[in-house]
């Protein structure tokens, strides 16, 4: 018999995966409805017919399109995402190291908006009148307003006036993409950790362990922490999320070479199987995230098995 916690598992993994096909599904339909595909640039560059007509045959492109919806699924089953009109390489082998670039820049920048988000938080929101959350909420508040492409562009405008000294503008290094990425998330989390702390200590049990004499540094970092943490934990999610989609124009900016820049590439290119690729990739992302933050929250709080 199965566990209540492996039944939530296996729940939220179906609905991961529905989530998948069904995002995947919609972009290769959008795709191949949208106006122009990859072989538009070779009619404009005076290319004869019958070439054009070779590689729309090749890519699939002549074809019905749940014809050709059906053999890209049918492909998916084997992981077999076809061929890139763009790179002329298989479009599984591309997505596979754009997503792993891609992987690596969310996890260092989750991790920096999270070491640097929620102790800030808890700091701001267990003296809301002192002088750090004077300090720290005009600029939470500045950095959420901040698009990362501005804080992209912001942080390359530093590295270049302190001649890379503090930030390397050269292509590959990360610290530029993860700043851009990380700061504002950490603005985001530093916010929601401040509110659900001072929840958390107007709470009854909290305010008893005080009259109790439980040293007040003990009831913020330990038992409040616990208690706040769990909503906090709900919109990971989320972040992870605002981490893909805003990744793309870090990625283009910094010549970052991951599933963002493969995107925009697909875009320019019309390269309906490597822009269904990459969107493949990042719901997969998405759907990683939020299964590891439900699992958190579970972890957390055995209440949320049940929803």
């Amino acid at each position: 018999m199965k566990t209540p916690f492996a039944l939530f598992v296996a729940r939220r993994l179906a609905a991961g995966l529905a989530f998948v096909l069904l995002v995947s599904i919609a972009a290769f339909i959008l795709g191949r409805l949208a106006p122009g595909d990859a072989a538009s640039t070779l009619v404009l560059s005076g290319v004869d017919a019958v070439s054009v007509a070779d590689t729309r045959t090749r890519l699939g492109l002549d074809r019905p399109l749940l014809s050709h919806l059906g053999s890209w699924l049918a492909g998916l089953a084997s992981f077999d995402l076809g061929h890139s009109s763009r790179y002329n390489q298989p479009v599984a082998g591309l997505v596979g190291t754009g997503l792993l670039h891609t992987a690596q820049l969310a996890a260092l920048a989750l991790l920096v908006a999270t070491g640097l988000g929620l102790p800030l938080g808890v700091v701001t929101g267990s003296r809301p009148r002192g002088w750090a959350a004077r300090l720290l909420t005009p600029v939470s508040a500045a950095l959420l307003a901040c698009p990362p492409i501005v804080a992209t562009l912001a942080l390359l405008l530093v590295a270049v006036r302190t001649d890379g000294v503090w930030l390397s503008v050269e292509p590959g290094h990360l610290a530029v993409p993860v700043l851009a990425l990380a700061l504002p998330l950490s603005a985001g989390l530093e916010r929601l950790q401040a509110r659900a702390t001072g929840d958390a200590l107007s709470a009854p049990s909290l305010a008893a362990a005080v009259a109790r004499g439980i040293p007040r540094r003990r009831v913020i970092w330990v038992h409040a922490v616990r208690q706040s943490l769990r909503p906090v934990l709900g919109v990971y999610g989320i972040v992870i999320g605002s981490l893909f989609s805003g990744s793309l124009a870090v990625e283009v900016i910094t010549s970052w070479p991951g599933i963002g820049r493969l995107t925009y590439d697909a875009l320019i290119a019309r390269d309906l199987h490597l822009l269904v690729g990459c969107v493949l990739a990042g719901s997969v992302l998405i759907t990683v995230g939020n299964v590891m933050a439900d699992l958190l929250r579970a972890a957390a709080d055995p209440r949320v098995r049940d929803t």
